[in-house]
């Protein structure tokens, strides 16, 4: 494990730096590695490692869904409204319905495999935006009109509302049946967990003003009761993932001075913690399904990119957004890849006959979306978002 380890670490180290010379995102250096030394190329990663590979992907998540909670302003989401609802459902909805009507006709995969496939690459990235958008906040570009807050809020709950329909659909393949109280199961889960999210934030910034602690106790207990709400997934109707915003949410709103302090320490974690997430899906892949599906899935990935694009327009239409604005928001939709590389192997995992596939395909979703999607926020945000000079 410990030689995995090293490797692990020091070639991704090395192509992050190259990676990073070319203006390309970190995380295709982290896939990349994967892939060389996974199984289907040198076999170097130990067994140990991929065997709780799904744990690791799980911890990852928690991290970045901590981070962007310590983030996001409530006040900044009031003031933002209808658009931030809208861009919170409506792309990753047209992306699912158009990636599960046209799946089955390009590959051999049933019309449930094919919504299942929609509902792993219709999430937007946190591991791209959520970073990209805290810095815009710092430098305060866009900010006039909550731009940067409005994706970031509106990307997470993206990101949790296909993680709950995915959860749907491997329900409805794993029963052959659908129920219409399944369809409850996603307001209801989203209401428990902001609730939540809520109740245990406001006991915890209580308890946190009474009782002295060091930060990094406050971060391990933050991360403790955010694998709980994951848990509780397993046995309530209860999404764990809003949960977890939601609870980072009000540590901003009732303790600021707190949830700077904790972003800075997650910050940190998210270093090694996104270098595994990425290394271990990259692991995961049999890069010899790319030479078998690669034109048309690249096809699959780019139309569901362009519907995905029509429910961001109709999102932020009749808004007091300018053209560049609307146009920067479009571009912040783009890349994908924490989603993709948390969900994307389970199908696999669960024995669903198109399984490899969604991987293969999720894994390029990423190649193709997220150097695309960073590239465009970094090298267009000072020319379309306009500089706050109030604050």
């Amino acid at each position: 494990m410990f030689l995995s380890l090293a490797l692990i670490i020091v070639l991704s180290i090395s192509l992050f730096a190259i990676f990073d010379k070319l203006n390309l995102p970190g995380l295709l250096a982290f896939i990349i590695t994967g892939i060389i030394l996974g199984p289907f190329v040198l076999d170097l990663i130990s067994e140990d490692i991929l065997n709780i590979s799904a744990d690791l992907r799980k911890i990852a998540l928690v991290v970045i869904l901590i981070r962007a909670g310590l983030s996001l302003d409530i006040n900044d989401l009031k003031a933002v409204g209808r658009p931030a609802i809208m861009l919170s459902f409506l792309p990753a909805i047209f992306e699912i319905i158009l990636i599960g009507v046209l799946a089955p006709l390009l590959f051999n995969i049933t019309s449930i495999e094919g919504f299942i496939l929609g509902s792993v690459i219709a999430a937007v990235s946190p591991a791209v935006i959520v970073p990209r958008m805290i810095a815009l906040i710092e430098k305060k570009l866009g900010t006039e009109h909550k731009i940067p807050q409005l994706i970031l809020a509106s990307s997470s709950i993206d990101d949790i509302f296909v993680i709950v329909i995915f959860t749907i659909f491997l329900q409805i393949y794993e029963t052959n049946s659908f129920e219409v109280g399944q369809l409850f199961l996603l307001p209801v889960s989203l209401i428990l967990g902001i609730l939540s999210g809520l109740f245990i934030g406001v006991l915890l910034v209580y308890l946190f003003k009474k009782i002295h602690l060091r930060d990094t106790l406050k971060v391990m207990i933050l991360f403790s009761i955010s694998f709980l709400f994951i848990v509780l997934e397993d046995y309530l109707p209860i999404s764990g993932l809003l949960a977890i915003i939601t609870l980072g949410i009000t540590v901003l709103a009732l303790y600021p001075v707190l949830a700077n302090r904790l972003t800075s320490k997650f910050s940190k974690i998210w270093v090694i913690a996104e270098m595994m997430l990425f290394v271990l899906i990259g692991a995961a892949v049999d890069i010899t399904l790319f030479t078998t599906i690669g034109l048309l899935a690249i096809v699959l990935v780019l139309s569901g990119l362009v519907f995905r694009m029509f429910g961001v327009i109709i999102s932020i239409t009749r808004t007091k957004f300018d053209f560049k604005e609307k146009t920067f928001i479009c571009f912040s939709y783009i890349p994908k890849a924490t989603v993709q590389a948390a969900i994307g192997a389970i199908p696999l995992s669960l024995g669903i006959p198109g399984g490899e596939l969604i991987l293969a395909i999720s894994v390029l979703s990423i190649f193709l979306t997220a150097p695309i999607g960073a590239i465009l926020i970094d090298q267009t945000a000072h020319n379309l978002l306009h500089k706050n000079r109030d604050n």
